[in-house]
């Protein structure tokens, strides 16, 4: 390979990399660095989720390897699996429970403090809808941010593109498809806000919130 062959073949490469993170379009299967990045990612999470209780201290050295945008105090229970740790942003403090789930690539932003429940997923890609650019495989990523201070119940899937704002909190089983206010408590398929975070709870407040949120 000559020497402009490989400059051209790096060029290709970097210019993937940067339609992933400015959410252009792309075909990742046809692209000769995106799936080899997501290869490398699943399979550091596989050693990841394989070792944690026999060695926690080495599995943590390999997230952080992985996610190197990780605060202090970030932990999680395994298994994750995640597409790419590159654009990944943890802010200090936050639990990630099992099963946690991320898809696709781009900047994907989770705040501080918060709190992530089991079989969370966070997706960002979106395939062309008619079937034949479908079919050739071209997607577009959609940047997700979640905020400082955010419950996300069980089950929780947030669509592409989706802000969830400071502080709110998402219940169990809600699909979130388009931005959340902060200080919201919301629900549902689609997920929409049915009440406000108050700065103080009091453990009656606390009891009626849940409830109302279970009816």
């Amino acid at each position: 390979m000559s020497d402009s062959d490989e400059v051209n073949q790096l060029r290709r490469r970097y210019l993937d990399v940067e339609r992933l993170f400015a959410q252009e379009w792309l075909q990742y299967r046809k692209s000769e660095i995106l799936p080899r990045l997501t290869w490398q990612a699943q399979s550091t999470c596989d050693r990841i989720n394989r070792i944690y209780f026999d060695n926690p201290q080495e599995a943590m050295r390999l997230f952080r390897e992985l996610v190197p945008a990780a605060g202090e105090g970030v932990d999680f229970r395994p298994p994750i699996r995640l597409d790419y740790g590159l654009g990944l942003e943890i802010g200090d403090g936050t639990f990630i429970n099992m099963d946690f789930l991320i898809v696709g690539g781009g900047s994907i932003s989770i705040g501080s403090n918060c709190l992530i429940g089991p079989r969370c997923s966070i997706y960002t890609p979106n395939h062309a809808v008619p079937a034949k650019p479908r079919l050739e495989g071209w997607q577009r990523n959609a940047d997700v941010a979640v905020g400082d201070n955010v419950w996300l119940g069980g089950n929780v899937v947030v669509c592409p593109g989706v802000t969830i704002g400071d502080g709110s909190v998402i219940g169990a089983g809600s699909v979130v498809v388009g931005d959340i206010p902060r200080n919201s408590v919301a629900v549902g398929n689609p997920c929409h806000a049915i009440g406000v975070v108050p700065e103080d709870w009091t453990p009656e407040q606390y009891a009626a919130a849940i409830g109302d949120a279970a009816a």
